[in-house]
């Protein structure tokens, strides 16, 4: 049988085995540890020559090969090399060999990283300490400096948007901005004394730089592990839904995530990060999974959401979820500005959903159908209206017409009354004219002391005088020598003369006796009174104008509207209009209304029909 040595897994010392079918298969390390030969031989290490990271058989001895170079990478020279380091709690000085990966400290039983404190030893060796930087990528929320061991006068380099806090024995002491710092006792005013670790390591002192980054972590998904059972508000159907998303995340207050969460970790991400025993996704899974397991039916039923239509309300879904989830996350100083459910899975085989989708069908189709007859019934109701409108337009437009040719006829007869008018009063200034003419006639007579009656006298003297005149001279002197013809001609103008004036002589001497006889008795018969106010007058002219003798009005006489009155024809004398006829004194229109008395219709406008 051939021996061997096998590196223990937990405190990285070597322990010999034997090959062979009855050699041991399980041996017990000094650390107390029952190492598995089965499943323990495989060991992973950087192989020296190549540089990579291969599994070898730890079975095989100085035999076994890097599987890359073929390179014998478990020599007893490199098993027996080992590393000094100081226990990360403790401090006292420990030693391993470097294919190692923990250890556990014999005196305060702390596990150490084997790897993280020889990285940590070779920094402070070489003095690369004086430099303490953020050196995690962008979707870390706190990541812990690998370094525990500063120089005083250390230089600390915070970029814009982070945070750095310093922990010493489990205490968080001060909280650093964006800037540059310089490690000393007068920066730091929560240490009230400078540490000096039990290593002889004069000069520094141990703690703790935890990053805190302050930017918002945008697109961070999210999503229910199982369904979510509700009942449908519209339909009371039992369903379930499956709802995912993403949400933007900032850390709000850095000193309580660090301390409530964080811990002792290496640090924190959203998911698995490297060395992170912990992620923030694992760690708010229940809170956000119930939060939507809870407030997603209700905001359903608050809202009467339809399933088939919850894309359309989405907006209402995540402001309703992310008030619901917000305190949860602010407990342990972070922040939610943004929560959105992008995604929400219907159940296409629920038999429950299919009904509810046709019922929606048959919803939709019968919306359609009632919006169709409200269209047609909206036409149908809008041509009635056009043609009443039309109906009543033309109505308009006739009743418009007749008022019109009523307005004109009566126009035109008050057109025709006017002209009557204005003739009348033309003939009754003419003889208003005339008679004032007389009167100024007569008025110049009686100033120069005659009258009318010497002035008829004065012409039927003179014309006798021509007459006897005319007669011859033996007429003329009184003889009788005159001839046949002469007398006859002489004769013939004294009748003339005569006949001329016999009205108006009989006129003035009417009353007048030249030999001083009584005068005659006037005309005991009817008389009239003229218009120029002369009364009892006898004859058929007034002998002061000289106006006509008004003429009795025959029992079927007329007037006429142009003011003619006593009219006996068919038609007037003055204005031609015709004689109207008899007509009853009302009349009925066609439209309904009764008991009319003008010529046209006051309802409707028609004409009356004679």
């Amino acid at each position: 049988m051939a021996k061997f040595a096998i590196a223990c897994p937990v405190c990285g010392k070597y322990a010999e085995g034997k090959t062979g079918f009855f050699a041991r298969k399980k041996i017990e390390c000094s650390c107390g540890n029952i190492i598995d030969i089965r499943t323990d031989k495989l060991a992973a290490k950087e192989c020296p020559f190549c540089g990579n990271q291969v599994v070898f058989d730890q079975t095989k001895g100085a035999d076994a090969a890097c599987p890359v170079c073929q390179g014998k990478i478990n020599t007893v020279a490199d098993q027996q090399r080992l590393y000094v380091f100081s226990c990360k709690q403790c401090g006292i000085r420990l030693s391993t060999a470097d294919s190692a990966s923990v250890f556990t400290c014999p005196v305060c039983d702390f596990r150490n990283d084997v790897q993280e404190r020889l990285v940590s030893e070779k920094i402070r060796k070489d003095g690369l300490a004086s430099i303490i930087k953020y050196e995690g990528d962008n979707s870390t929320f706190i990541w812990k400096h690998p370094i525990e061991d500063f120089n005083y006068g250390s230089q600390l380099i915070v970029h814009e948007s982070q945070e750095a806090i310093f922990f010493k024995d489990g205490q968080a002491l001060d909280l650093f901005g964006p800037g540059r710092y310089t490690l000393e006792t007068q920066q730091l005013p929560l240490l009230e004394k400078t540490y000096n670790l039990p290593t002889d390591t004069e000069g520094t002192f141990h703690s703790e730089v935890y990053f805190i980054n302050k930017t918002v972590q945008m697109g961070i998904k999210w999503g229910t592990p199982e369904k979510v059972r509700f009942i449908d508000p519209l339909t009371g159907t039992p369903l379930q839904l499956g709802a995912s998303g993403e949400m933007n995340m900032q850390v709000s207050n850095s000193r309580k995530l660090l301390v409530k969460l964080v811990g002792t970790m290496k640090g924190i991400s959203w998911e698995e990060g490297p060395g992170f025993t912990k992620s923030l996704q694992a760690s708010f899974r229940p809170l956000i999974t119930s939060a939507v397991k809870v407030n997603l039916p209700t905001v359903i039923n608050k809202e009467a959401i339809d399933i088939l239509e919850i894309d359309s309300k989405l907006d209402i879904i995540s402001a309703s979820l992310r008030e619901a989830i917000l305190p949860g996350f602010d407990e342990y100083g972070l922040a939610v500005p943004q929560f959105y459910v992008t995604n929400v899975v219907l159940p296409e085989e629920d038999p429950n959903f299919r009904r509810i989708r046709e019922l929606h069908t048959i919803t939709l189709q019968t919306r359609i159908y009632q919006a169709e007859a409200t269209v047609k019934a909206a036409k149908a109701q809008s041509e009635t209206l056009y043609r009443t409108a039309e109906e009543q337009s033309k109505a308009a437009i006739e009743a418009a017409h007749r008022e019109a040719e009523l307005q004109r006829q009566t126009t035109e007869t008050e057109i025709a009354k006017r002209e009557a008018e204005r003739k009348v009063i033309g003939a009754q200034a003419e003889a208003q004219a005339q008679r004032m003419a007389g009167l100024t006639e007569a008025e110049i007579m009686r100033a120069k002391g005659y009258t009318q009656r010497d002035v008829l006298q004065a012409e039927v003297q003179k014309s006798y005088a021509e007459g006897i005149g005319n007669m011859g001279p033996v007429v003329s002197g009184g003889g009788g020598g005159s001839s046949i013809v002469g007398d006859m001609m002489g004769l013939g103008v004294g009748m003339a003369a005569a006949s001329t004036i016999a009205p108006q002589l009989g006129n003035m001497m009417q009353g007048f006796n030249p030999q001083g006889q009584p005068a005659a008795v006037p005309f005991a018969g009817e008389t009239w009174e003229c218009t120029c106010g002369l009364k009892g007058i006898t004859g058929n002219f007034c002998s002061n104008c000289g106006s006509r003798k008004p003429t009795p009005a025959a029992a079927n006489t007329w007037d006429c509207a142009c003011g003619q009155k006593g009219i006996t024809g068919n038609f007037c004398s003055n204005c031609g209009a015709r004689r109207p006829e008899a007509k009853p004194a009302t009349w009925d229109c066609t439209c309904g209304r009764k008991g009319i008395t003008g010529n046209f219709c006051d309802n409707c406008g028609k004409k009356r029909e004679d």
